[in-house]
């Protein structure tokens, strides 16, 4: 068996940052660690429809600050804001602190691996075939402008008596590199047969920085290569 890295991890700090940034004291690091699954679980119970990818959690030291990226804003926002006014009381007498919520919008649905895991998983929960349901994610996505993606299911596909694997790609998808700028999400599938796994990953270029044009003690912006 080969080991395997998460491409999110392991590109932390190259071109990726954390989800939740924040500091905590030995005794309380635990207490918080919690709170912020809570969180996680609370929003996207509240907004399984809106097509949640990413949630980022900031804290100071009577705030929260909660970043919800999402392909639908107008369902999250809700009517003259009431859906995320509610979210927000609700966040707040959860953690008994002030909370700001901020809505991010994805430009690109396509081409962000969680909303195609979850879209592929939906799909095979509704019956379609696993071999369709992947090709037309990898032409969707190709087609918004991804240089690469990798969609890979496993499990009992199409009600078969023994689990396999299968996977289907299009592209470039240079996992071993740091400066590439891969995006990965994974979704299960609960099927009438059993769960299935749908990984995916979505190469969108390399993402550079330029160490020479900035002098010493400046921050270095990045860009990414068309």
């Amino acid at each position: 068996m080969g080991r395997k890295v998460n491409p999110i991890g392991f590109r932390l700090k190259v071109n990726r940052d954390w989800d939740a940034r924040w500091f905590a004291e030995k005794q309380r690091y635990t207490e918080q660690l919690h709170e912020d699954f809570q969180i996680r679980r609370y929003i996207r119970s509240e907004a399984q429809r809106a097509g949640v990818s990413r949630l980022e959690i900031e804290r100071y030291p009577n705030q929260l600050l909660v970043t919800i990226h999402t392909a639908r804003p107008g369902i999250l926002i809700g009517r003259k804001g009431e859906a995320v006014k509610k979210m927000r009381q609700g966040l707040e007498e959860m953690t008994g602190k002030k909370v700001k919520v901020e809505v991010s919008e994805i430009e690109k649905p396509d081409t962000d691996a969680a909303l195609i895991a979850e879209n592929i998983a939906s799909q095979l929960e509704k019956r379609i075939g696993h071999s369709r349901a992947m090709k037309r994610a990898i032409s969707q996505a190709m087609r918004q402008g991804a240089q690469g993606i990798r969609i890979e299911v496993s499990g009992r596909l199409a009600g078969a008596d023994m689990a396999r694997r299968e996977w289907a790609s299009e592209g470039r998808i240079p996992r071993n590199t740091l400066r590439a700028d891969i995006d990965y999400g994974t979704a299960e599938a609960l099927t009438t047969f059993g769960r299935i796994g749908v990984k995916v990953w979505v190469y969108k270029g390399d993402v550079l920085r330029d160490d020479k044009s900035k002098p010493a003690g400046e921050p270095k912006e990045a860009y990414v290569t068309p």
